[in-house]
């Protein structure tokens, strides 16, 4: 495989959650066709419809016997056996690219399929979802938590350019550290922000939210100041980061 590709990919997405359908428009909007998308629940069926209109809603099978890049955006639970299931089917096919969102893993989860002779990368977007067409805004510029074998991290780097992104390089060994500090970030800013808001909300005041929100802004541009003064993103603190559903 070359360290660097070019052309059009066929793109399936298996997840129509919050992240799935976002990146499969990112991808889409940098020139590649979007072979199908899976959806199981009302609610991500709609999702897709809204995001991805045209694009068929297929079974997990079906997106990725027809795509050369397979985008996995499952909740991290659901990751290991599902790669390991189509890979018992003989599903993965050689050469075939396939990427999953999660923070918490690298490529060694995808091992099953790399076996099948599929090429593994990891591609974690570091901002929270709405599952809206406003996430593709945040894109723009937002870090990628990316890991991928030497030979072919290019192709994971320049897929997160052709998202709008900045791939951050992350080690195997180092997934799980990195996995705690997103976690860490989104969870405690989001409940610090939900007890300072309760506690306005119950002396009567009237859109906490609003009240507060310059001087979470400001602190949390304090607080980050000595670490990137320049390129953090706040918006991508303003809600919990969370997993994809079906």
């Amino acid at each position: 495989m070359p360290a660097e590709r070019t052309g059009r990919l066929g793109v399936g997405t298996v997840g129509a959650g919050r992240v799935g359908p976002v990146l499969a428009s990112a991808l889409a909007g940098a020139g590649h066709a979007l072979t199908g998308i899976t959806a199981v629940s009302d609610a991500s069926r709609e999702r897709a419809d809204a995001m991805l209109p045209g694009v068929p809603v297929l079974t997990v099978p079906e997106v990725v016997e027809r795509s050369e890049l397979v985008l996995l955006a499952v909740p991290d639970d659901e990751l290991e056996a599902l790669v390991a299931g189509l890979a018992e089917t003989g599903a993965w096919q050689p050469g075939q690219l396939v990427a999953h969102t999660s923070a918490r893993y690298g490529t060694a989860v995808l091992e099953p399929a790399l076996r099948r002779g599929a090429i593994p990368l990891a591609i974690h977007p570091a901002i929270t979802f709405t599952g809206t067409s406003v996430d593709r805004t945040r894109l723009a510029g937002a870090w990628f938590g990316v890991t991928a074998p030497a030979p072919v991290l290019p192709i994971a780097q320049a897929l997160v350019v052709e998202m709008g992104g900045e791939p951050l390089v992350v080690a195997e060994a180092d997934r799980p550290a990195y996995a705690e500090a997103i976690e860490t970030a989104t969870s405690f800013s989001t409940a610090i922000v939900e007890q300072a808001t309760g506690l306005l909300a119950g002396i009567g005041v009237e859109e906490p939210g609003r009240v507060i929100a310059p001087l979470v802004r400001s602190a949390v541009e304090n607080a980050l100041a000595r670490w990137a003064p320049s390129t953090i993103d706040l918006s991508a603190l303003a809600e919990p980061f969370a997993e994809e559903d079906e």
